[in-house]
This record gives structure tokens, sequence and C-alpha cells, in this order.
């Protein structure tokens, strides 16, 4: 029987903290954003609770609070909407709690569906066009936040026999053909913008981003997932891989960088990569799980044992967790030991042991012994504030993994695409 770690008690002190959306304070409440973001409103604080009641941790009634909060007035669909935000942010909250209470909010979700599909063509569409023009994509037509990944993700677990799905891998896939700018060959999902999606100096000609929330490794793993599902369409196979070798191609050691540079490109051999945190967004808990994934899609042992290994040893690299500053699901303590639970439950037995022993220690640095959980909650919520994807409910939420030893039961970590 798997006995709870004591940051356990940290979760269940942030969640009843957030029960009431009336407690949480104006100035995160009165947010544009507020209401339908997944990353920094409602519809993620929802998931904190759903797991709980899910998990009979909680009740129910702070899912109903905080779903109805995201569900109280017209939701935003089309080119404003992303998995973070909008229609899919709100069908992802909501199919977390009908996997918790099946036949649960049908008609929202059938509406739902509709519309995040309609959205997903079109999006297809630009993609297929902007191919044909012979353009560069920008980050948000194929990452995680933002692009078709993330969208693949809602879908893959709404519909995944439906053609949507496979028109999106289809466009993943073709993201994967080398293009040539400018007498330059570059890989497919080279933008000419910088990481944060705009024109950016510091990037002249533009950079290839690395990340699972806004580079490769969002198609990576759902390529992987889809194919794991058996979805599957011509290429997929070649275009894991060719994703793969790229990435190869810059590791060093157990870390890969943010971005590839046009400079990267042409100029000498890389400088040795300074510390960096390793975290789900950016860095090796995202980008080596990906492969973990993509190794089990493939049924690739070798590539298995080598995402593993990377995997833990980042998360021991005293160097790499110094650089890690913040308790977040994002890029914080929580998000890695989540992570290291994750990847355990599929692991080697040698790997798995090795990733349980990194989650607990993990669990350690972010809950010390004789830590007061309710002044950690309290101090966490005034400086980080209430939010899922770098606030104190994700934090809540990635916490409840390692410390109970137990899958998630909503699936909600399927919006990381980890899962």
């Amino acid at each position: 029987m798997t006995t709870s770690h004591p940051a356990l008690r940290l979760s269940d002190r942030i969640a009843e903290l957030l029960d009431d959306p009336a407690s949480v304070p104006a100035v995160w409440s009165s947010r544009p954003q507020w209401r339908q973001s997944l990353a920094h409103g409602a519809p993620g604080i929802a998931l904190l609770h759903i797991e709980r009641a899910a998990t009979g941790r909680g009740p129910w009634e702070p899912v109903r609070a905080w779903l109805s909060l995201a569900a109280g007035a017209p939701v935003t669909s089309g080119a404003d909407s992303y998995l973070y935000y909008g229609a899919p942010a709100l069908a992802h909250a909501l199919s977390c709690a009908a996997q918790a209470q099946p036949g649960s909010y049908q008609r929202a979700l059938d509406h739902l569906d509709q519309v995040v599909t309609a959205d997903a063509v079109h999006r297809c569409d630009q993609a297929e066009a902007r191919v044909e023009r012979g353009d560069l994509p920008a980050l948000a037509e194929f990452d995680t936040i933002r692009g078709l990944s993330g969208i693949g993700a809602v879908l893959l677990r709404r519909a995944p026999g439906g053609e949507t799905v496979r028109r999106i891998v289809a466009s993943l896939v073709h993201l994967t053909v080398d293009s040539a700018h400018h007498g330059e060959i570059l890989p497919g999902w080279w933008t000419l913008d910088g990481p944060s999606g705009k024109s950016d100096a510091r990037f002249p000609g533009g950079h290839a981003n690395s990340g699972l929330a806004h580079g490769i490794a969002g198609p990576l793993a759902l390529l992987a997932l889809a194919l794991r599902c058996g979805v599957e369409v011509d290429g997929q196979r070649e275009a894991i891989r060719a994703i793969l070798a790229w990435l190869e191609r810059w590791r060093d050691g157990h870390s890969w960088p943010y971005w590839i540079t046009a400079a990267d490109l042409t100029g000498p051999d890389r400088e040795p990569l300074a510390p960096q945190r390793p975290s789900w967004c950016y860095g090796t808990a995202g980008v080596a799980r990906a492969q973990q994934l993509a190794a089990f899609a493939l049924g690739d042992p070798r590539l298995r044992h080598d995402a593993e290994g990377a995997l833990a040893a980042a998360l021991v690299d005293p160097k790499a967790l110094a650089a890690t500053t913040d308790l977040s699901a994002c890029h914080g303590y929580a998000g890695l030991a989540h992570i290291a639970h994750r990847a355990a439950a599929d692991a080697s037995r040698r790997s798995a042991d090795c990733l349980r022993s990194v989650a607990a220690l993990l669990l350690n640095t972010i809950h010390p012994p004789r830590a007061d959980a309710d002044e950690q909650a309290q101090r966490l919520l005034a400086t980080a504030g209430p939010t899922f994807l770098e606030g104190a409910a994700g934090t809540a939420l990635a916490l409840l993994t390692p410390a109970t030893g137990n899958a998630p039961a909503t699936g909600w970590d399927a919006c990381l695409l980890i899962s």
C-alpha cells in the first residue's frame, strides 16, 4: 500500500483556500482572461477540484462553482481560442469532469466538440495554404499552448477516431518536411519570429524551438500519443524519427537548448549549455517525456532508456535544480515531480525505481519536513497567484500524483501533452 507524502497537506490546503471563486482577490478575478483561461483563470482552477472530487479528496460543490464561472457567458471560439483559452480550454475541463461522472455536461460537450472541430479544420486549411505558398510557420500554428498540437490533444481525447484528428496529425507530419528559405535548408518547424511568437531582433533569421510548450516537442508528443491510440497516417513514424534525429543532433548531455538560431546552424560548434531549469515548458522534463512517449509509440527500448536516463539525470543535477526557482506546474518543482512520477509509470523497472526516488526528493524540496502547510499555501497564493500553469492551483494539482502514488483519475495532464 502506498503511503502519501506530507506534501499532500500543502495540496489540500491550497484547494481549501480556492474552494470559492468569490474568495479570489480582484487583482486576479478582474482580469479579462479570468473566466476562460486554462492557464490563468477559472478552467485551470476547476481542474484541481475535479481531480480531487474524482478521487474522493474533496466535494463536487467547488467543481460546479468554478465550471459555472467558466461557462457563465459566451465562450470564445475561432482564431482567438486555443487549448489554453476559450472553447478548447472549457472542453478539456468539462471532459475531465465527465470522465469522473459519465454523462455529465454532455450537451455542453457536444456543442464544444463541434466548435473545436470546426476551428481545427480551419487551422488545418490555413496550414495547408501556408505550405502551398512556401511560407514558414508561426509557432501558433503548431505548438501546444496555441496551436494544432494543443487542439489535437483535446480532440484526441474527445474523438480519437475522427477525421479531424487525422488531419491534425497529417499537418504535423508535413511540418517535419524540410523547407528551403533564401537558399537555406531549414526544418519545417523553423519560424522567422522569436520564442514569443512575435518579431524579435534578438533572433535574426528566426529559430527552431525545442520546448514542449512552444516548440517541436509538442508535435512529437501529439504524434506519439496519436500513434499509441491507433491513429496513424502516412509518414507519421518517419516524422517522429525526424524530430528525434533533430533533437539528438543538438542534445548536450541530459539537456537540450531551448532553441536553435540561424547563427547556430552556420556558425562554429556551440558552447556547452549553461545550467538551465529542466522544466515542462522548456527543458529536459518536457523533451524527455515526449521522447519517452515516442519510444513507446515506435517500440524502441533503446530510445526509452535514453529518455528516462536523461530525465533522471536532469532532475538530480544540482546546477539544473538551482535554476529552478518556483513550485509551479509549468517550470517549477511540482511539475518536475509530476512528470517524474508519470514517466516512472511507463519506465523499465530500474528506471522506474530511480524516477520515483527522484520524485520523492523533489517532494521534500517542495514541502520540507516540519513545514507549515497553511503558511506555505498562503504564501504561495500571495506570491504566485491562484492559477494553474504558473500558480498555486497547478502546484496543488501536480503534487497529487507523486504525493499519493496514484495516476490522475481524470487525465487532467493531457493538456500538458505528457499523457
